[in-house]
């Protein structure tokens, strides 16, 4: 029989750190430990409506969010949304932590792909399957894939809303003028093939990258997702035994460090979207969601592409969706979940997705007019679409272990930029892994899930 833990350990275990203690004590009772909780546990939507908080996107991304609101608001009357901005996906982590001891957590939270598993593992997230079935939101009609993800012994905590996939984005015009096809490459081998046609230089000085790597800041972590699978690799199994040391996983990096040491075609940028629109590489491989932005600012043709496959095909999902915290009360529980049907179904999602970059994460959507006459307009934002079946949940190594994402992804710079043996960070990478997800594995077995 599995040790009965309390919420307090479970807390102190995830190192949430700040409030940890507090949030234990404040929390509502949660389910024995030794049981996940049960997908019934949480109210049906219906009744009465009532007015909700909100923590989502900073930035332009929140400008986008607050006009869908408004959109919301004008829809109908009964259901309020006070939508509030914490900052990125870490900062709204590390705020709602705080909030949750304090008892003033919001109602509904966005959380990343990386940091939803936190909340649950903490119990702090309410099981959605009765709410979102008021609400009128078919699990069905989503995207296997992305609603699968946040899924945890049948019970739904974790609804795709901003969701995302790896792009390759490529300059038309300048692989017009180098004498490439207007396509993305097929393979590794191809792009290797074509990068000194694109490559620009100043004696030793590169004008123009053939290809810009993304830092750890920018999530390279995700984007090396991909193509760890395409050479036929992986960060861990989903038992979180840690695959970086495998031949194919050292080939990946290894490759990597090639593009920029070795073939010379590659940089690391400290901002890869904004080299790519300025001009100063080539092609890129960046998040649908800034597609939008990107055919905005770009003074060329964009052009967007599967990524390039190696042994096989890799892609994985990302993004963030929406979650309700169980301090909700019943009748904000319900209104919460009225608000995820409309920003995730055809008029709300649809405007999100058409002014963002995201996917549209349900089949009606993408199958409704207004998303048929936007592709023929912007015929880039179908990649993604397109790409969707074939894409796959990341590995439990960088999205259920903590600080997960930075810990590979400062390994990648210190592969890419500091030019160290791969065999050797990664060495490095696995132990700080395995440490990590030692309470990651033992809150599991707590939560039987």
């Amino acid at each position: 029989m599995n040790k009965k833990v309390s919420r307090r350990d479970l807390l102190k275990g995830i190192g949430f750190g700040i409030g940890a203690a507090a949030l234990a004590a404040c929390t509502p009772a949660a389910p024995a430990a030794t049981s996940a909780p049960q997908p019934t546990s949480a109210p049906a939507a219906g009744g009465s409506d009532a007015a909700i908080t909100y923590w989502g996107f900073n930035g332009t991304l929140g400008k986008t969010e607050d006009d869908m609101v408004t959109m919301y608001h004008a829809a109908q009357s009964a259901v309020k949304v006070d939508r509030q901005v914490q900052g990125s996906y870490e900062e709204t982590a590390q705020k709602l932590t705080a909030a949750l001891a304090a008892k003033t957590a919001p109602d509904l939270a966005l959380l990343s792909d990386v940091w939803w598993f936190k909340f649950y593992r903490a119990k702090v997230l309410m099981p959605l399957n009765d709410l979102a079935a008021g609400a009128g939101i078919d699990g069905s009609d989503f995207v296997p894939s992305l609603w699968s993800e946040g899924v945890r012994k049948g019970a739904q905590y974790w609804i795709p809303f901003a969701r995302s996939t790896p792009l390759f984005y490529y300059n038309v015009d300048m692989f017009q003028a180098a004498g490439l096809p207007d396509r993305g490459p097929k393979t590794w081998a191809e792009f290797d093939e074509w990068a000194p046609k694109l490559l620009k230089k100043d004696g030793a000085t590169i004008k123009t990258a053939a290809f810009a790597h993304t830092g750890a800041a920018s999530y390279n972590a995700w984007i090396f997702q991909g193509v760890i699978w395409q050479f036929g690799g992986e960060y861990s199994t989903p038992d979180f035994k840690i695959e970086l040391l495998a031949p194919d996983s050292i080939r990946s990096a290894q490759f990597y460090q090639d593009t920029v040491d070795k073939f010379g075609w590659a940089v690391t940028a400290k901002d890869a979207q904004k080299d790519f629109i300025t001009g100063l590489t080539a092609a890129t491989i960046l998040s649908t969601g800034g597609l939008t932005g990107i055919l905005k600012d770009a003074a060329f043709k964009v052009g967007t592409a599967f990524l390039p496959e190696e042994k096989q095909f890799g892609c994985p999902t990302g993004g963030a969706g929406l979650s309700i915290l169980t301090g909700t009360s019943t009748e904000k529980a319900q209104a919460a979940a009225k608000f995820i049907a409309y920003a995730t179904g055809k008029e709300g999602g649809a405007f999100w997705s058409q002014n963002t970059g995201y996917m549209p994460v349900r089949k009606s959507t993408a199958n409704s007019d207004s998303y048929i006459k936007y592709f023929q307009t912007y015929p880039q934002t179908k990649t993604a679409v397109d790409q969707l079946p074939k894409t796959r949940p990341q590995d439990a190594a960088r999205v259920f272990i903590p600080g997960g994402d930075q810990i590979i992804g400062k390994g990648l710079e210190r592969i890419i930029t500091g030019k160290e043996n791969v065999a050797t960070v990664w060495k490095d990478v696995t132990a700080q892994l395995d440490k990590e997800a030692e309470p990651v594995k033992k809150d599991l077995i707590a939560l039987g899930a």
